[in-house]
């Protein structure tokens, strides 16, 4: 029979943390602090299998998990020494989610389960505390409620401010035991009036509930959509954790809190986290209340005056900070903690690896391998290469001078400028017409992740470093600001007050994630240099991995930036970019028009020079380096005269009447230009052009070779094949002007020749192009448009869709698609190979900068991967974690 059930707790368990995928994270950490002998309330954890179960079964359990659960609970009873339902002696427990992946807040919890009429009130005598009795009920019938029986959690806010309001209270602290047993019976009421049913009474009956509320929480909407954004399988299912209750709402010796190993934010090696007293979990977390730092900062103490827990309880907090040490050395990596304090007991509830900046990831990577806890291939491997374009924050211009009209806890660090909008849905249709969005909210919750993503950077008014939209926030790279209590937004949702200032939706505001200031209107911004911790990292990636990272340029600016990221050489130069400058446009619309050689020849002469002395700055810049250029592979439907002004000037430049060139342009317009005259197809059909382009790049080398003692390595990439005679057409004539250029110069100038494989038909007979081709390059951006039949331009209308209904995993123009578009890759490798052992082979599509597209590169024995320059990090980082 299938093993459900893992109990844990009391120095005992029977999972570990290498059983993330059968416990979630929450379930298998439980078990390994367990074991390891850390104070855990105990409990038992139902595996991932039931989830995969209840989803296929019409959300109906395995018929033997009811057995399976009564006998843990009987075990969690003798373990506390309590009775679940017991008025006399009650147990209450927690239910808990927790994926194989870290998915913070996405789904759901219910706390204080086990309640009823009766217990509550036996709780009350038990404790002699009636208000933390009834303080707990209220909490659970507002959490099932919203969990389990799907009610609308406004029902339950909108009564609970009634309530506050009709005391005279500003939050829940200040209200009475009287006031919570009024709250826990209107909650009640809701219950009865949307469910037409009153609220479960028996223990056993909310357990199951709660287990399959938690259960159907894997698919809602806001676990849905971080799946999608973080790329989590959605087959993975969560566990259900079912532990025993420890309370922090039990009096001012209680507290509840979050703690960090280290600085999520900075990586610096602090104490960070924030705590609660008398309160419970979901207040930290959820954003309800601003918590107090574990110790003091300026950060904190820019929000207003705050207690730290050093200062609160010195002695708990020397004990919690001993924990934190144990547990990150256990680990090896940083740890997000949960834990409360029962009348001044500590209990730890759940530790994880902590959500972390790129930038912090960074420091405490490197600064972890020096401090001897973790190797140097561990340190690479703790990186997330995708993640690290966002380590290029923008800041705050401080030569702008800009006084912030508010102030927040800086949660998220970058700036950010937009214009302020107060609704989620509002914010994902504004950032689809084009417009920078900053969200701004008193609180987020799970439900708002789809405005998160859409905005550019986020504020909310209340909640702290730890809530739930500083987690999701850094996990997403937005700037971030919170507890920003000088924010008060209006009722209607349609501005915010700072001070005297009013800021009206739709109105411009600038934050500062990295400061925690809120300024008025667009401020400028800078851009960082790269941190000395990711040089270091990348520095020690190099020395590991075994794949070649070169970079994609279309400027001298790129060309630059490919020397300062640290490229291994140039794997595309697109040529034809610098043809559309104003002065340059009109020769090319010439030379597109002309209708025989002849007409061609005086354009041609013109941009000889001109590309020569193009290539002669880029080569100088490149010295050194190998340096693939494309031959000319113009879009000619963006070369052509389109609006009557342009016909004019055209008109006048050709010496013909406007009519003319109107026909002209006719006769050239392709229906289809990306599959129409293009490539390798113009060189034959005019290999005029071909000389022109060839013989300015062996002049510029030779110039250059000249002036420096050195020059690039030309690879000389002819696009669009798809065959050998295609290509040995265009070959004759690379061989026979560089032959005239050495001649000429008396230089003798190292080059291959080799194809663009971007078309399915070129990959099947890449076999047969080896025979004449010194190296292959796939430009895998054309070849996933001509493998999927779609346009990278107009998949947005649809992809979106796939992904969310599983059609698709990911988007096949940011992450190649292994088994198709991977697959013609794979194919023609092996062919290539297989006749022309010596083939250099990579890539040169944008797919190059993304980390499963290189490790899949690595894993078939390319040469090289290519991508734009600020990418060659990403590269350099991935490309080493597939050697490891």
């Amino acid at each position: 029979m299938e093993k459900w059930i893992y109990t844990f707790g009391e120095g005992a368990a029977e999972g570990s943390a290498g059983m993330v995928d059968l416990l979630g994270t929450k379930g298998a950490n439980l078990a390994e602090m367990s074991v390891i002998g850390l104070p855990v309330p105990p409990g038992f954890t139902i595996a991932t299998g039931v989830c995969a179960y209840y989803h296929s079964h019409d959300d109906s359990f395995p018929p033997e998990l009811e057995e399976a659960v009564r006998d843990a609970l009987g075990k969690l009873e003798a373990a506390r020494g309590r009775k679940f339902g017991d008025p006399a002696n009650p147990l209450l427990v927690s239910v808990r989610s927790g994926g194989a992946a870290s998915m913070p807040g996405m789904m759901d919890t219910v706390l204080n389960l086990g309640l009823n009429d009766a217990v509550v009130e036996g709780l009350a005598e038990k404790t002699g505390d009636r208000r933390f009795a009834y303080d707990c009920y209220r909490r659970f019938i507002q959490m099932y409620g919203e969990v389990v029986l799907d009610i609308d959690s406004f029902l339950f806010e909108e009564t609970g401010d009634e309530i506050k309001e009709d005391h005279g209270a500003a939050f829940e602290r200040d209200l009475t035991a009287d006031v919570f047993v009024e709250m826990a019976r209107r909650f009640k009421e809701i219950v009865k009036a949307e469910t037409g049913e009153p609220f479960p009474e028996t223990p056993e009956t909310q357990l199951w509930g709660a287990i399959g509320g938690v259960i159907r929480s894997w698919n809602n909407q806001r676990a849905v959509i971080y799946r999608t954004l973080h790329n989590i399988p959605s087959d993975l299912g969560t566990a259900v954790t079912v532990q025993a209750m420890v309370f922090g709402n039990r009096g001012e010796r209680s507290v509840t809190g979050v703690a960090f190993t280290r600085n999520p934010s900075t990586g610096v090696k602090e104490p960070y986290g924030e705590y609660l007293p008398n309160a419970q979990g979901e207040d930290v977390v959820a954003g309800l209340r601003t918590p107090l730092p574990l110790v003091e900062s300026s950060a904190h103490a820019e929000a207003g005056e705050a207690v730290s827990l050093q200062e609160h309880a010195p002695e708990l907090f020397d004990n919690l900070l001993a924990l934190c040490d144990r547990l990150e050395r256990h680990y090896g990596d940083v740890q997000d903690i949960e834990f409360t304090v029962e009348e001044g007991k500590l209990f730890l509830l759940q530790t994880r690896p902590a959500k972390r900046t790129v930038e912090a990831g960074l420091k405490i990577a490197v600064d972890m391998h020096r401090e001897g806890l973790i190797s140097r291939e561990q340190a690479v491997m703790r990186v997330n290469p995708d993640d690290l374009d966002s380590l290029l924050y923008p800041s705050v211009d401080p030569a702008a001078k800009a006084r912030p009209i508010a102030r927040g806890l800086p949660a998220s660090p970058g700036a950010a400028s937009g214009i302020a909008v107060f609704d989620p849905d509002d914010a994902i249709r504004r950032a689809r017409d084009g417009e920078d969005v900053i969200l701004v909210r008193k609180e987020t919750s799970p439900n708002d992740i789809h405005g998160m993503h859409a905005a550019v950077g986020i504020v909310t008014a209340r909640g702290g470093l730890t809530s739930h939209a500083a987690v999701v926030a850094r996990g997403m790279g937005r700037p971030c600001i919170c507890g920003a209590s000088g924010v008060r937004i209006a009722s209607d949702l349609a501005s915010f007050t700072a001070g005297d200032v009013t800021v009206r939706d739709g109105d411009e505001i600038t934050l500062d994630g990295t400061g925690g200031g809120i300024y008025l209107g667009r401020i400028p911004t800078v851009e960082p240099t790269l941190s000395e911790d990711l040089r270091t990292l990348v520095g020690w990636a190099d020395e590991i991995r075994h794949l070649a990272v070169r970079a994609n340029v279309e400027t001298m600016e790129d060309a630059s930036a490919a020397r300062r990221y640290g490229a291994d050489g140039i794997g595309l130069v697109a040529t034809e970019h610098t043809f559309f400058a104003p002065a340059r446009i009109m020769t090319v619309r010439e030379l597109t028009l002309a209708r025989n050689e002849r007409e061609r020849r005086p354009s041609l002469d013109r941009l000889l020079p001109l590309q020569r002395a193009d290539f002669t700055r880029l080569f100088r810049e490149l010295r050194g380096f190998p340096v693939a250029v494309r031959l000319l592979d113009p879009p000619l439907d963006e070369v052509l005269p389109e609006t009557d002004k342009d016909y004019q000037e055209t008109s006048e430049a050709l010496g013909l009447p406007v009519e003319a060139v109107r026909k002209r342009v006719a006769a050239v317009r392709q229906i289809v230009p990306v599959l129409g005259h293009r490539g390798c197809r113009l060189a034959i059909s005019y290999p005029e052009i071909t000389e022109m382009q060839v013989r300015a790049m062996f002049e510029a080398a030779s110039a250059v070779m000249q002036e420096f003692g050195e020059t690039v390595t030309l690879e000389i990439t002819v696009p669009l094949v798809v065959g050998k005679r295609e290509f040995d057409f265009v070959r004759v004539i690379v061989d026979r002007v560089a032959a005239d250029v050495e001649q000429e110069t008396g230089c003798t100038i190292n080059y291959l020749v080799g194809t663009l494989i971007e078309l399915p038909r070129a990959a099947l007979r890449a076999g047969e192009i080896a025979k004449s081709a010194d190296f292959f390059s796939f430009g895998t951006d054309d070849l996933t448009r001509t493998v999927f039949g779609m346009s990278r331009d107009d998949a947005d209308a649809f992809l979106t869709t796939y992904m969310n209904n599983s059609v698709v995993d990911l988007d096949p123009f940011v992450t190649l698609d292994i088994e198709g578009v991977g697959e013609l890759v794979r194919i023609a490798t092996e062919r290539g190979r297989a006749e022309n052992k010596d083939l250099l082979i990579g890539i040169c599509g944008e797919h190059g900068g993304d980390a499963k597209t290189v490790r899949f590169c690595h894993s078939i024995g390319l040469d090289y991967v290519s991508c734009a320059p600020n990418r060659l990090p990403v590269a350099r980082i991935a490309a080493a974690q597939a050697s490891i």
